[in-house]
């Protein structure tokens, strides 16, 4: 397994234990909290897909 994608996996762990801290903080509802999660695999997987080539 490439190393940067279990480095991505990890800090997309920790990001969504942060932002589910940050989601308790500003009331954000679930599709709002899954929005944002969305979001973040989806520049993840793009960031990771610039480091491949």
């Amino acid at each position: 397994m490439d190393p940067g994608l279990i480095l991505l996996i990890f800090l997309a762990i920790l990001a969504a234990w942060l932002l589910n801290r940050v989601r308790r903080f500003f009331r954000l509802g679930p599709v709002g909290y899954a929005g944002v999660m969305v979001v973040f695999v989806l520049a993840m997987l793009m960031i990771w897909g610039q480091t491949i080539r």
